[in-house]
C-alpha cells in the first residue's frame, strides 16, 4: 500500500511538472491571428507560441519554414527564416570578411529577417569554440549593427 501510494505521488508530480510547460500563458488574441491571415493567407502547418511580450507564428509557405512575429495587439514585428551562407547578398559576406569577426569565427547558421518598412537585416551565428557564441545582426547593405552573445 505504501509503494502505491509512493507511486501516486510520483505520477502527480510529473503531470504537474509536464503539463503547465506544455499549457499556453495565455488565450491567443483575434487580432494576432487575423493579422496573421491577412499577411499569411497561404501559410500551413501554423504553430503559436506564447513569448508573454507578443506571440510567434512557425508556419511553412512555398517550401520555407518560417517564424513571425506579433505584438500583444496584432502588430506584426518580424519574419524570418533560415537561408544558407550562398544566399547571403555579397555585401553581408563582405561586411561579416571585413569585421573583427571573420579570423576566428565561423559561421554557423544564417537567417533572413524582414521587418516593417520593407526592411531586410541579416543574423549570422557565428562561434569561436563550444562557448563562445554570438548573434551577429547586419543590414542588407552590410553593416553590422549589433553583435550579442548567445547560448
Amino acid at each position: 500500500m505504501k509503494k502505491l501510494m509512493h507511486y501516486c505521488l510520483a505520477v502527480c508530480f510529473v503531470f504537474a511538472l509536464y503539463l503547465p510547460a506544455n499549457a499556453q500563458v495565455r488565450k491567443l488574441p483575434a487580432a494576432v491571428t487575423e493579422a496573421f491571415r491577412t499577411k499569411y493567407p497561404m501559410a500551413l502547418n501554423v504553430e503559436w507560441r506564447d513569448r508573454l511580450s507578443g506571440f510567434t507564428a512557425s508556419f511553412d509557405l512555398d517550401e520555407v519554414h518560417y517564424e513571425a512575429k506579433f505584438n500583444n495587439k496584432g502588430l506584426w514585428q518580424s519574419t524570418e527564416n533560415k537561408i544558407t551562407e550562398d544566399e547571403l547578398p555579397d555585401a553581408v559576406k563582405d561586411g561579416f570578411q571585413k569585421s573583427k569577426y571573420a579570423a576566428d569565427w565561423t559561421l554557423d547558421e544564417a537567417y533572413k529577417i524582414q521587418i516593417p518598412g520593407e526592411k531586410i537585416q541579416y543574423r549570422l551565428q557565428v562561434e569561436k569554440n563550444d562557448i563562445q557564441k554570438k548573434n551577429l545582426l547586419y543590414s542588407s547593405e552590410g553593416r553590422l549593427i549589433s553583435d550579442k552573445i548567445t547560448l
